[in-house]
């Protein structure tokens, strides 16, 4: 079996409050993009979970999100079968576009085929909010509002198609470490969330690049400022509107052709090795 994992990007990411168990309540609109890694699954008779990945700085083991998918499914169904799992990684990773979420959620589904486990969407997304927070929506994909530590999650209607350019600093940021540093009481300007849901219903690529905002720059910007420099040159070629996804240190940029994003990306690579030129998508699976 062979399955497609995207990668998301956040349109608006608000932190609301810190709960009592160190968890963050956050409001983000999340978009999937038609970037994704290759997730082949086989069935083998030795009970065992074997994961290998293109990228030899992923885990394999029980760190490894897909792992952990595969593992907590054939736990809690009692699946006597082992499976081999392939990651194709084609998603930057540590870069704030759920790479290792996507994978887990290309697992949950896959196995849920794979052995008739029959699971509704709505119980694969409670397994997969144990495993990450961004899982639920990986699950889901196309454009939602997630709510709670992400695990709500709430199908918008699809963004209009538009050219991103993906870019991802070599910095490496910690999403604990991103949110602990967070002053709440210092944020000066958060997500129109609304206005953000309107210019999506009405279709507007360019209300919508006005409206994108992430509170976690704040943060992160201070910490590694190249993400400011990427930003700007985006901006200086005709970038919509620019953000960086997640906690970090990947960015975005909404452009209004082809054109100008190739041109945007080539003056990037000059200090930038990832680059990645794709499109918003819902998101269409398929299986072999």
């Amino acid at each position: 079996m062979k399955l497609k994992a995207y990668a998301k990007i956040n349109l608006t990411l608000d932190v609301l409050t810190k709960r009592e168990d160190n968890y963050h309540e956050i409001k983000t609109i999340m978009q999937t993009v038609d970037l994704y890694d290759i997730i082949d699954i086989e069935e083998t008779d030795t009970d065992e979970i074997v994961v290998t990945t293109s990228n030899d700085s992923i885990p394999t083991d029980n760190k490894n999100h897909a792992y952990i998918a595969a593992s907590t499914l054939k736990e809690r169904f009692n699946i006597k079968k082992g499976v081999k799992i392939h990651i194709q990684k084609n998603i930057p990773i540590s870069a704030g576009l759920a790479g290792g979420s996507t994978d887990a959620a290309a697992v949950l589904k896959g196995l849920n085929k794979m052995f008739d486990l029959n699971l509704s969407i709505e119980e694969l997304m409670k397994i997969g909010q144990e495993i990450g927070a961004d899982v639920p929506f990986c699950l889901v994909r196309g454009t939602a509002l997630c709510e709670g530590i992400g695990e709500k999650v709430s199908v918008l209607p699809s963004c209009p198609q538009m050219n991103i350019l993906i870019a991802k600093p070599e910095v490496y940021v910690s999403t604990q470490a991103v949110y602990e540093a967070l002053d709440l009481s210092k944020i000066k300007k958060r997500p129109d969330t609304e206005a953000m849901l309107n210019a999506i219903n009405d279709g507007n690529i360019r209300l919508i690049a006005k409206n994108l905002c992430n509170v976690l720059e704040t943060v992160t910007i201070n910490q590694h400022p190249i993400i400011n420099k990427v930003k700007d040159i985006m901006r200086n070629n005709n970038a919509l509107g620019v953000l960086m996804t997640g906690s970090g240190p990947a960015v975005f940029g909404i452009f209004n052709n082809k054109y100008d994003a190739i041109t945007t990306s080539e003056r990037l690579k000059v200090f930038i090795k990832e680059t990645i030129l794709t499109t918003t998508t819902n998101g269409v699976e398929y299986y072999e």
